[in-house]
């Protein structure tokens, strides 16, 4: 019997790994320089976790979670998202107490049951980063740096930076009523789902993807327009930092994200060859959320990047593109072969990536199978070489080869990686 994977989980084939390690590895660095530190969480987490977190009324815990009873009769699930994980660990662990401040990454798997489509699967990936402890709008200013100089790194361009505040607990209220009696006006205009979720929570409206409440609300009243002085300042003191370091955004004010933790600062980057899932990154402020899951009241702020959306984003740069070995060792009889193998252990001892075949071709199929591989370099030894203690060594771009002393090989080919 043949089994096929699960609608909307993927496997990562080893020709698409390289990308994946290069985008993490870029974000390892850049975050470093931060000074973030990397946190690993459970996929797995108590389903109380995210329906207090993201909200009752989020399409996320509402449609998308997969949850399941597990044998005591606890419910848990799949996490769909990091940030309840993040901070949950944080309470747990009660890292507030030796530092308060702490700037923390992740990279894994979530899960979400969502209608599979370009750069969004059900199984998808992403690295995320959260500094928790700092109320100050230089920190929000800060994690949109970061982001920035981490496209940089992965040679992303052309993503858009979306900016928008979603004020306190002081103003949202007050925006809320407004907002309210301007959807009442329209409720025959909305869907379904937007007409049931309105009275409890009028915001997701805005986050409507229907093309009927996307009209119906383009006249909606901006939440810009309803900021307390504390969050105006806040939200303008992010914008001139940017301002000043070069970063371009664009504002909007329907920017309300998926999830009800957001307040203040809320943001996307977007690109305009993803289709209609369009975004690339996103997060925001989430001042209460600690307090919510049992801590203390310390505030925080975040982002998640998908990793499936900018790998394909790469891929249709063509950068990136996986490389081969070093170096393919390519042998012609036993003698030949016994040495090979030793000089592929000590050659890979100094960190090349090396290549050789075990089983007894012929000269033409191996140097095919070094193409084929993508290999840089070729080493090549037969019975004529091992007699001169010199083997024949053949760039695979140049076509041009020469031959080399066996006590100079390592020097030689440690060289050309460096080059």
């Amino acid at each position: 019997m043949r089994i096929t994977a699960i609608k909307g989980f993927s496997d990562i084939l080893p020709e698409a790994v390289e990308p994946w390690q290069f985008v993490e590895g870029k974000a390892r660095q850049v975050f470093s320089s931060y000074n973030f530190s990397e946190i690993r969480i459970p996929i797995l987490e108590k389903t109380e976790l995210f329906s207090r977190s993201i909200g009752e009324t989020t399409d996320i815990v509402e449609k998308e979670m997969y949850t399941f009873t597990d044998r005591d009769g606890s419910m848990l699930t799949l996490r769909p998202e990091g940030t309840a994980g993040v901070v949950r660990a944080y309470v747990e662990s009660e890292m507030y107490k030796t530092e308060p401040v702490r700037k923390l990454y992740y990279m894994g798997p979530m899960f979400r049951r969502e209608r599979p489509q370009k750069g969004r699967m059900r199984q998808f990936h992403q690295i995320g980063a959260e500094a928790l402890g700092r109320a100050d709008p230089f920190i929000d200013a800060e994690m949109l740096l970061m982001l920035r100089d981490f496209f940089a790194a992965v040679g992303l361009d052309g993503a858009t930076l979306e900016l928008n505040s979603l004020g306190c607990a002081e103003c949202r209220p007050r925006y809320r009523e407004k907002l309210l009696a301007f959807l009442r006006q329209k409720e025959h205009l909305l869907c379904a789902n937007c007409r049931r979720r309105m009275e409890r929570n009028p915001l997701r409206v805005l986050d409507c993807k229907e093309p009927g409440c996307i009209e119906a609300t383009r006249e909606a009243p901006s939440i810009l327009e309803s900021l307390c002085a504390e969050c105006r300042d806040h939200f303008d003191l992010v914008k001139r930092l940017l301002a000043e370091t070069n970063v371009a955004y664009v504002l909007n004010s329907r920017l309300v994200r998926g999830l009800d933790y957001y307040s203040r600062t809320t943001f996307e980057w977007t690109s305009d060859q993803l289709g209609s899932q369009n975004t690339v990154a996103a997060g925001g402020r989430y001042d209460g959320l600690v307090e919510e899951l049992g801590g203390p009241s310390i505030p925080g702020v975040g982002f998640a990047i998908g990793i499936e959306r900018l790998t394909l984003l790469l891929r249709e740069k063509e950068t990136n593109q996986p490389a081969g070995p070093s170096v393919y060792v390519v042998w012609v009889g036993t003698p030949a072969r016994d040495w090979a193998f030793g000089a592929v252990n000590r050659l890979r001892r100094q960190g090349l990536v090396v290549e050789m075949e075990g089983e007894a071709k012929s000269l033409k199929s191996q140097m095919r199978r070094a193409d084929k591989l993508k290999a840089r370099s070729v080493l090549i030894v037969g019975d004529d070489e091992l007699q001169k203690g010199r083997a024949v060594l053949r760039d695979m771009a140049s076509k041009q080869q020469a031959e080399i002393a066996f006590d100079n090989i390592e020097a030689e080919l440690l060289s050309r990686k460096a080059n």
